[in-house]
C-alpha cells in the first residue's frame, strides 16, 4: 500500500491558523471565568501551547496550560492487540469553575473528545468547556461540535488529515493522506 500526501499548509500558513483560533477563543471568552486550555496528547499539547502564546499578547496574561491523555478514558479501550502506552494527564491547575478550552489537532469522529471529556470532569466541574481544533474534517460519529476551528477540510473517508508540529515531528504542516491499495 502507498500513501499519496498533500500538503494543506506549511509552517507559516500553521502559525497564521493559530492567530485565527487565539482571536477566537478571546471572542468566546466567559468574563470574570479563569482561562485554561488544555491540550489532548499528543499533538493537541504543543498546539495548546503556542495558542497560550498568543493569547498572553492579545490578553496581557499568562494563560496555564495542561495536557490530558485520554487512552484510559477511549471506548475502544482493551479492544487492541497491544497494550497502550500511557503518557499520563498532567493538569497543574483547578478545573472547578474555569473555561476549560479543549485542544486538538484533527476532529473526526468527536470519540477522543468524548474522552477527554470524561477526563476533564473527573478533575472537577468546569463553568464551561469549549473545543478548539485545528481541523475540522467531518464525519462525526458523536454530536461534538468544535466552538472554534482552523480550517476546515473536506476528505473522503479513505482519507486523513495529519497534522505535524514540533517537538512532536521535525516541521510544521498539515497534510492530506489519501491511502491508495
Amino acid at each position: 500500500m502507498t500513501d499519496r500526501e498533500t500538503r494543506l499548509c506549511d509552517a507559516d500558513a500553521l502559525a497564521s491558523l493559530l492567530d485565527s483560533m487565539a482571536r477566537g477563543i478571546v471572542d468566546g471568552r466567559r468574563s470574570g471565568v479563569p482561562l485554561r486550555l488544555v491540550g489532548i496528547r499528543n499533538r493537541g499539547v504543543p498546539i495548546a501551547e503556542r495558542l497560550a502564546v498568543r493569547l498572553r499578547d492579545l490578553l496581557g496574561e499568562e494563560v496555564p496550560v495542561g495536557a490530558v491523555d485520554i487512552t484510559l478514558y477511549r471506548d475502544d479501550f482493551g479492544h487492541a492487540e497491544r497494550w497502550p502506552v500511557l503518557h499520563g494527564t498532567e493538569i497543574p491547575f483547578d478545573v472547578e469553575n474555569a473555561e476549560v478550552v479543549l485542544v486538538d489537532d484533527v476532529l473526526f469522529t468527536g470519540r477522543t473528545v468524548r474522552a477527554a471529556l470524561n477526563s476533564i470532569c473527573d478533575l472537577g466541574r468546569p463553568a464551561v468547556v469549549r473545543l478548539a481544533v485545528l481541523i475540522d474534517r467531518g464525519y462525526r460519529e458523536l454530536p461534538i461540535q468544535p466552538d472554534v476551528v482552523g480550517l476546515h477540510v473536506s476528505t473522503e473517508l479513505g482519507e486523513r488529515v495529519h497534522v505535524r508540529v514540533s517537538p512532536v515531528e521535525p516541521v510544521d504542516e498539515i497534510v492530506r493522506i489519501a491511502l491508495n491499495d
